[in-house]
């Protein structure tokens, strides 16, 4: 059964059962109403029974053959009797028995009183009190309680039909409304089974609602953009480092196939080849690592805390200050808080240190200075070329010049990865003697 009946059988249950409860409560208060105003008629032409005993006296008076006094009267739709002395109690032949409670009421020693009464097979509503202004005599008014009834039986057969009714139209029009405000839902599950059925994340779903389902919508686009970008990086990093790997890895194999011949440890050349090859071991080390960090720093900041970015620069720059042929460190360091996994920040600086003691020249002048979540550093390098700068923080780009320097390709990549993560950003920026490199923070307010 698809989503759309089954909201249609919904909304026709529960206009149903609407419907029901105004239908039972609209009985419920007809029926008495209907009683009542039943009884009250009665009691109208109890009132007006002096003027009709009269006309009944006039009338017998004028007529050769009088009719008893007792015969009951139709009145339309009211039959009336007189019950006059002497009151006999048992039969009375022309409507219902006479009663002990009747000649109480007769006498003014009981009030009058309603009752229910069959009579030539006819059910009646009766009212039995003292005719007004007289004693020892009773009048009778009675209407069949058909009148009752059958307006009764109509209207609850008017009343389940308009429920049936209404049910099975409110079933059908929520069926279809719910096919107009679920074709969203059957594009985005279109989408679905079409992702599911060919892999293709670009697949794109156009919903511009403002409604829950168009923020699903614009959400699972979202999703959708970034699992097909996150797809294309994994594939572009896997032929990258796959590029990466082969020139180390044939260099080692080369140098490993001379050690392996006859004359290989003999070789002058031997140790130079166990250097080299050494050297290229390091190198693939230093890559996979890099790859390593690359992936690990991008799944997150569980380990967020509260760290005091210009120590953490601090740290970095003594570090780098005791290496051979460093660059002269300058530090203009404000205190500075930020809410970052330390160990992260500490490698992403480390790198851009790193970048700076590279490049620059023997004696050259490198200024650190971390302000407001900014950590800056400028080198004297030879700096960028401004078609470079937009790449400089890509996975594996090296420009024309880098490529005869050590090194992955990698270094600033983890570094716009770790400060990304972070919600920070990077960015760099070339300097008429040199380069300037930047990550910007959040910062933690008092």
């Amino acid at each position: 059964m698809t989503l759309r009946t089954r909201v249609g059988l919904a909304g026709g249950a529960v206009v149903l059962v609407a419907l029901a409860i105004a239908s039972v409560i609209i009985y419920s208060t007809v029926g008495p109403n209907l009683r009542r105003q039943l009884d009250d008629s009665l009691v109208q032409a109890v009132e007006q029974s002096p003027v009709v005993a009269r006309q009944l006296k006039q009338k017998n008076e004028a007529s050769r053959r009088p009719a008893p006094i007792d015969t009951p009267v139709d009145l339309g739709s009211t039959l009336l009797q007189f019950v006059t002395p002497p009151l006999d109690l048992g039969s009375n032949r022309t409507f219902i028995d006479v009663t002990e409670r009747d000649l109480d009421v007769a006498r003014g020693l009981e009030p009058a009183y309603f009752q229910d009464a069959t009579h030539g097979g006819v059910a009646y509503r009766v009212y039995t009190a003292q005719v007004p202004g007289s004693r020892d005599t009773l009048v009778r008014t009675a209407r069949p309680l058909d009148d009752v009834t059958g307006v009764l039986t109509a209207l609850a057969a008017l009343l389940i039909a308009l429920t049936a009714v209404g049910g099975l139209v409110a079933a059908l029009g929520a069926r279809l409304a719910a096919s107009r405000v679920l074709r969203p839902v059957r594009v985005l599950t279109d989408a679905v089974e079409h992702v599911t059925a060919t892999r293709d994340l670009s697949a794109r779903v156009d919903l511009t609602g403002r409604d829950e389902i168009g923020r699903l919508g614009r959400s699972f686009a979202a999703m959708m953009t970034a699992l097909d970008t996150s797809v294309h990086a994994q594939r572009r990093l896997v032929a990258d480092a796959s590029h990466e790997l082969r020139t180390p890895l044939t260099s080692l194999t080369t140098n490993l196939e001379l050690l392996a011949e006859d004359d290989g440890l003999r070789d002058p050349e031997a140790p130079a080849l166990v250097r080299a090859a050494i050297t290229q071991v390091g190198e693939l080390r230093s890559l996979v690592n890099d790859l390593i960090d690359l992936a690990r720093y991008g799944e997150g900041t569980a380990r967020a805390e509260d760290t005091r970015l210009d120590l953490v620069a601090e740290r970095v720059v003594a570090k780098a200050s005791t290496r051979a042929a460093a660059p002269r460190f300058e530090r203009d360091l404000s205190p500075c808080l930020v809410h970052v996994d330390p160990d992260a920040i500490e490698r992403a600086v480390a790198n851009l240190v790193d970048n700076a003691v590279k490049w620059s020249p023997p004696g050259g002048r490198v200024l650190v200075t971390v302000a407001d979540g900014e950590f800056t550093i400028d080198d004297e390098g030879p700096g960028i070329p401004p078609a470079d700068v937009p790449f400089v923080f890509d996975r594996f780009y090296r420009s024309a010049q880098a490529r005869s320097m050590p090194g992955s390709g990698l270094g600033l990549a983890i570094v716009r990865r770790v400060v990304e993560t972070h919600g920070g950003e990077v960015a760099a920026e070339p300097l008429a003697r040199g380069t300037r490199l930047r990550l910007r923070l959040p910062v933690v307010r008092d």
